[in-house]
């Protein structure tokens, strides 16, 4: 009667590590789900956001990361000089940039405009 009930327990072992891998599997599946759901969308919008920095100029209207608006008077390395009202400049990092609103347009006067 032992020997039988000793047989038993070793072929449920055996089953076990049988499935080892298949364990994994889930973990696998939910990796890649993750890596195109997550990981590459923010990949793509990092590397979009690092070519609007790199293509900045004098000139462009810019917004902030912190909601300023202006338009860039000069360029260094990693700063950028803003113009946000007249005579009234600031300097920011390259990285803080939002977005840009317009590039190298003139600004229209609305002195020469009447209203009807």
């Amino acid at each position: 009667m032992i020997n039988t009930a000793f047989a038993m327990g070793q072929a449920g072992a055996a089953g076990g590590q049988a499935g080892g891998f298949t364990a994994f599997v889930p973990l696998i599946l939910m990796f890649v789900i993750f890596y195109f759901l997550l990981i590459r969308p923010q990949q793509k919008k990092a590397k979009e956001h690092q070519n609007m920095i790199n293509s900045l100029k004098k000139g462009d209207r810019i917004i902030t990361s912190g909601g300023v608006h202006g338009t860039i008077t000069s360029l260094g390395d990693t700063t950028v000089s803003l113009e946000i009202a007249e005579n009234v400049k600031i300097k920011i990092n390259r990285g803080n940039v939002g977005a840009t609103l317009q590039t190298n347009a003139p600004a229209e006067s609305k002195k020469g405009k009447k209203s009807k």
